[in-house]
């Protein structure tokens, strides 16, 4: 049972919201002032606290209830706290809003004002519990994987990058081949990275190729090697198969090999032997096989533009790295990140990150807090440093509504203060609690036929 805590020196005023909100099915305690109020904190779970800005007769500065609020503030950082107003100290009140305090209500109150108010903060409270919990496990979580395995730096914190390197920690240690899939600029190497320092062959070389950046005439003796008279001007050298013998190699934009060096690719993946380009002696190899690719492979099979045999050969693990835009909660951190400890992101910048589609996905993110780190004028980062070239013009918080990341995004910087987050979104508490209603936040109405 969630406990409201109500601080006021009229036994009245106790009493009508004990009865209000006992209704509610709150568990309900009151304090006569700010001794026997701050004592209750101390002795019991308080989910809310209702307190009153003067408690004795002859002082209506309302500077009691300053003094009693910072004092919760400190000593009680989380607990959302309403403050009970009279038009005299009206003033008073706003300035504490300002300040952190979650709500302010004048007295006398509406009941169904009150009632909303102290619903919404109890399920904001209970989802920013919540929702800490869970950022704590995913930080445990993060924090385990990094002492047991070398995770090369990578940074993350959405659920599905987690799941995905958790895999490549588990799969690393096999000798099996492993296919990492996803679109350009997304991370597919630092998997890579992460697949080849956790294997069994991590002492030996870890050689890297680009298919994709190499001319196709040139790729198969690049990854086979060429006896000289091979071809106009070849002179005798090793491939990279022979250079990552006892490692790993790892085939970038696989989809782009030609068919023969399909067929010589298959044939080492089978039985690690091969021959270099022009030459009758066969070679034997032992190297563990990691390819990437941002192309559908299955189409490219349909099409006739790559070997069904070579791609199960190469399939047995796949790892598929999702664009960043479909892991908006690895953003803002990768963005810091890229920003180092000198550069920090203004709220309004972190949200126009959050917003744009990212069609280069990290690598363009890099690239964007590089050139923000030089267009800044100080070493807090604006939007207008960001230079994202965004097709729609920006959306203006007054005049459109902001969408769950937004608003959820906004509650967690504002610590769950509804006040200060409606101020960085540009709307009244009114119209965020109505918002918040609007995509399923809260429900008052369906608490209240529940409870």
């Amino acid at each position: 049972m969630r406990s409201v805590l109500v601080i006021d020196d009229n036994h009245a005023v106790c009493t009508a919201l004990d009865v209000l909100l006992s209704l509610q099915g709150l568990r309900v305690l009151t304090a006569s002032g700010p001794g026997p109020g701050l004592a209750a904190l101390d002795r019991e779970p308080i989910d809310l606290v209702i307190q009153d800005m003067n408690f004795r007769r002859d002082l209506t500065s309302g500077e009691e209830g300053v003094e009693l609020y910072h004092h919760i503030r400190r000593r009680f950082p989380d607990i959302p706290i309403v403050l009970l107003t009279a038009w005299t100290h009206l003033e008073t009140a706003v300035q504490l809003v300002k300040a952190g305090a979650a709500d302010y209500i004048g007295k006398p109150w509406e009941d169904a004002r009150l009632l909303t108010t102290v619903r919404n903060l109890l399920q904001l409270r209970s989802a920013l519990v919540e929702s800490a919990a869970l950022k704590s496990s995913r930080l445990a979580a993060r924090e385990t994987l990094t002492r047991r395995f070398e995770l090369c730096g990578i940074v993350y914190e959405s659920d599905v990058m987690h799941a995905l390197v958790s895999m490549a920690t588990q799969v690393a240690a096999s000798q099996v081949p492993v296919l990492i899939t996803g679109p350009n600029g997304a991370g597919k190497e630092v998997l890579a990275d992460i697949i080849q320092a956790n294997s069994s062959c991590k002492a030996g070389p870890f050689v890297k190729v680009n298919a994709g950046a190499l001319p196709p005439e040139l790729i198969e003796s690049e990854l086979f090697g060429a006896d000289s008279g091979a071809f106009t001007g070849a002179r005798s050298r090793p491939g990279r198969f022979e250079a990552a013998n006892g490692g790993t190699l790892f085939l970038d934009e696989i989809a782009n090999l030609p068919p023969a060096g399909q067929a010589k690719l298959l044939r080492v993946l089978q039985t690690g032997e091969f021959e270099r380009l022009g030459s009758n002696e066969t070679r034997r190899v032992r190297v563990r096989v990691l390819s990437a690719t941002n192309t559908d492979l299955s189409h490219a099979i349909r099409d006739g533009r790559f070997r069904e045999d070579l791609f199960y050969r190469l399939n047995v693990i796949e790892l598929k790295v999702p664009p960043l835009v479909e892991r908006r909660d690895d953003i803002v951190p990768l963005a810091r990140h890229f920003l180092g400890q000198d550069f920090e992101l203004e709220p309004e910048a972190e949200r126009t990150l959050g917003a744009y589609v990212w069609p280069g996905n990290v690598r363009e993110l890099s690239n964007a807090m590089q050139r923000a780190m030089l267009l800044a004028d100080n070493k807090v980062i604006g939007v207008h440093s960001l230079g994202l070239k965004i097709s729609a013009p920006a959306p203006d918080p007054r005049t459109v509504e902001p969408d769950r990341f937004e608003i959820e995004h906004a509650l967690s910087r504002a610590g769950g203060i509804v006040a200060r987050a409606a101020r960085e979104l540009g709307l009244s508490r009114q119209a965020l609690y109505r918002r918040m209603d609007k995509l399923g936040l809260r429900d008052p109405a369906q608490e209240a036929r529940q409870e």
